[in-house]
């Protein structure tokens, strides 16, 4: 079977600069807040354009202090996406605050403007939650529509906070890199991530000074002028320093890992594109990336019917694939009893048809020419 996530092609190509790292982490013994996390703090930074990165021990944390920044807590709504990882929504509600859910675009899978604008009349018109801030989510990679997301919340005095989890270093066609879109970015270095660590990771980024300092606080304990000195509630939050010295290493080699995901996804979208009915018609919708846009490509996913059975002959194959995601956030049994609860249809419908297929930098063209083969057979035999 091959690997849905390939890490070990990945760690033997950089093996010798990985266990060098280690070992430098092993011999200076400072495997908390060691030199290694300033220097990937700033690696972060040139590489994403950001005057602040604040590394911390994954990027739910990340979500977390964020929203501790802007002092989230009971009585206070924030718009995001129901299609995502629950953790995005849990962020919110583990403090205490109300996730406020607008339906996704069908093409993107990333939030909707236009369904974020009307979430924001209806929150209003309803007066039991105070509207503080919107959540996108940028989706298998992709950047969600800042230029209006960003508009929409100017408009109405609300802060963003970019949740490029799945997009780091991810583009828009102005060129700005994921995750520094808002006013506040996070992403994730969970080991499947396209930028993943060893273990858990993640980073926040912003160019705001107060609410840099101010995450610099929460992320040690809510620390002031030392760790005894305590100015805030705050979390245990720190990255450890291992995972900084082989993210140092991973970073070096990113650049060209997002060209070679791009390639990847592209002879994927060139053969999808091929997969049609007897009448012609395309069979398998694929996420739609915007022209101008680049994705990080954390997942290929396509839409299209017969799921279950194309998962089965991939798996017949030797071939894993994944739902993301299965149950979107608003029928989860954590989120019921919310005091907003949406109509989101598209969410709905498109996690009843959605499917990701193996992808990473190193997929060679044999094992994708077998995987689209086996999704045609499945797809050309039922409609004939």
């Amino acid at each position: 079977m091959i690997p849905f996530i390939d890490l070990a092609t990945q760690q033997i190509r950089i093996k010798p600069e990985i266990d060098a790292a280690i070992q430098r982490v092993l011999a200076h013994g400072q495997y908390i807040m060691g030199p290694e996390v300033g220097l990937l703090e700033q690696a972060l930074k040139d590489f994403s354009g950001s005057q602040h990165c604040i590394t911390v021990s994954n990027g739910t944390d990340a979500l977390i202090a964020a929203l501790m920044a802007y002092d989230i807590g009971p009585g206070d709504a924030v718009i995001t996406t129901p299609f995502t990882f629950f953790a995005t929504v849990e962020a919110i509600m583990v403090l205490g605050a109300t996730p406020v859910f607008a339906d996704i675009d069908p093409r993107t899978l990333n939030i909707c403007p236009n369904q974020i604008e009307s979430t924001v009349r209806e929150v209003h018109s309803q007066n039991k939650l105070q509207l503080r801030g919107i959540i996108p989510v940028d989706l298998f990679g992709l950047c969600a529509d800042y230029s209006r997301i960003n508009a929409i919340a100017e408009q109405h005095g609300l802060f963003v906070i970019q949740d490029a989890a799945q997009a780091f270093g991810a583009s828009t066609p102005d060129g700005q890199k994921a995750p520094t879109h808002g006013h506040v970015g996070t992403t994730s270095f969970f080991p499947a991530k396209p930028l993943g660590g060893y273990g858990d990771g993640g980073a926040i980024f912003t160019d705001n000074d107060d609410i840099a300092d101010k995450i610099q606080s929460i992320r040690i304990h809510g620390q002031g002028v030392d760790k005894y000195d305590n100015a805030r509630i705050g979390l245990n939050a720190r990255l450890d320093t291992i995972q900084a010295a082989v993210l140092l290493e991973k970073l070096k080699i990113y650049s060209e890992e997002l060209d070679l995901r791009q390639k990847v996804a592209e002879r994927y979208s060139q053969q999808m594109d091929m997969i049609v009915d007897s009448t012609g018609q395309q069979v398998i919708q694929r996420q739609h990336i915007p022209g101008g846009h680049r994705s990080a490509w954390a997942q290929f996913v396509i839409l299209g019917p017969h799921r279950e059975r194309i998962a089965t002959a991939l798996k017949t194959n030797d071939f894993p694939s994944v739902v993301y995601y299965r149950t979107p956030a608003q029928l989860l049994k954590a989120c019921q009893g919310l005091t907003q609860q949406n109509n989101l249809p598209v969410s709905e419908a498109i996690s009843s048809r959605i499917l990701a297929l193996p992808f990473h930098p190193y997929l060679n063209q044999d094992s994708l020419d077998h995987i689209v083969e086996t999704i045609k057979s499945v797809n050309v035999n039922t409609c004939d």
